[in-house]
């Protein structure tokens, strides 16, 4: 994927991507770009997609860049692999090593009442992992409702978001509706509800 596109999806300004992509932890890239074959070409494989929301999440709870680049050094070294930020033991041990990295404690966020671990937990729910594999298969974008689940998958729509339902690009969707194309027409395309196709458009990025 294209940095422009994931940061659209990803709701994170290009500029901030492109800048934890030459980010460096533990020797290796922050964020895993590639080089792209030419301008606007996809530089982004999947895990990359994975480490950026997870960057982005850790940033919503508050820990500066310096914590971060810390926490992802102490992950990649305790997990050996330099996709420390995308393993399924993110999820686990992980947790652990972010909440020590804030202070030690459990640190009440946002609302005042749920523990930082709990909160990482959540973000965390959204990435998929299969039985027996350490890396994740598919993102779930939080921004969009339960109505109308999408995902980020590399085995559908060439790696754009996706309805997890029917594997339709959301882009295709919102499209045909601000074509001019009525909810109930574009559901009817697309085998989907109108509550969903509403959902879907209302949660879309701006292209």
């Amino acid at each position: 994927m294209a940095v422009q596109e994931a940061a659209r999806h990803l709701d994170i300004p290009p500029s901030t991507l492109g800048r934890w992509i030459g980010e460096s932890a533990a020797d290796a890239p922050l964020v895993h770009g590639i080089p792209p074959a030419h301008r606007g070409a996809p530089s982004l494989p999947f895990v990359a997609i994975v480490e950026s929301y997870v960057v982005r999440s850790l940033r919503e709870l508050g820990l500066s860049m310096p914590k971060i680049r810390e926490a992802a050094t102490v992950v990649r070294e305790e997990f050996d692999t330099p996709y420390g930020l995308a393993t399924r033991r993110i999820a686990t041990d992980g947790v652990d090593i972010f909440t020590e990295i804030q202070g030690g404690e459990l640190v009440r966020v946002r609302d005042r009442q749920q523990p930082f671990r709990e909160v990482i937990e959540d973000y965390l729910r959204y990435v998929h992992w299969d039985a027996g594999d350490q890396f994740p298969d598919r993102l779930r974008l939080r921004q969009y409702p339960d109505v109308a689940p999408v995902i980020i998958d590399p085995r559908f729509g060439w790696g754009s978001p996706v309805v997890e339902q029917n594997k339709v690009q959301i882009d295709a969707i919102v499209g045909m509706w601000r074509a001019g194309e009525s909810l109930e027409t574009v559901a009817d395309e697309y085998d989907l509800t109108r509550d969903q196709v509403e959902a879907i458009c209302q949660h879309a990025p701006a292209a």
